[in-house]
């Protein structure tokens, strides 16, 4: 095998690789505009009339969930199972926001912390590595953390807004 050979063969596979990181940024790009969508949604809550609102911001950012399913069935389609962690940089930031925003939800419909197997229910994703697409443990956390500091907003806005006893709740359930 010539040189030419050889760069030619390892240029198909740089080709081939982009192409696959091509697809896989598209797909990433329709989850962040969903995820941005839902987050508009869920952000009303935080003015004055907001909290007579939370059932039908919940149901409406439920209802776009729907959407991200499909999203990230397509996503699924992309790439080699096998290959989920040398993939995995594309997508992991817009499923820690997904996850915030499915604990969000959660939260706003109950007053209580999602569980992981929870937010992978409604991604429609696996908990378990071995089953293919799957929320990881560290981007669960990350979608956790980034709802404790949304919601102190909430507290701070809910005060504006006259309830006094959401802070309460939220501390509450914050220090447990």
């Amino acid at each position: 095998m010539s040189v030419t050979d050889m760069f030619s063969h390892i240029q198909g596979f740089l080709s081939a690789d982009q192409d696959v990181r091509e697809d896989i940024r598209k797909v990433v790009q329709n989850l962040e505009q969903t995820a941005r969508e839902i987050l508009t949604v869920l952000q009303s809550v935080h003015q004055a009339s907001g909290f007579k609102e939370i059932p039908s911001k919940c149901e409406k950012a439920r209802e776009l969930f729907c959407t991200v399913r499909t999203h990230i069935s397509d996503l699924k389609t992309k790439f080699p199972v096998e290959q989920y962690y040398r993939f995995h940089e594309h997508w992991r930031f817009v499923l820690q926001r997904l996850a915030f925003l499915a604990a969000f939800v959660v939260y706003l419909e109950s007053e209580a912390l999602v569980t992981r197997e929870e937010v992978a229910r409604i991604l429609g994703i696996e908990v378990v590595r071995e089953k293919g697409f799957h929320l990881d443990v560290e981007d669960y956390l990350a979608g956790v953390l980034i709802m404790a500091s949304e919601l102190s907003r909430l507290a701070v806005n809910s005060v504006t807004a006259g309830d006094y006893s959401r802070p309460l709740r939220i501390s509450n359930f914050i220090n447990e």
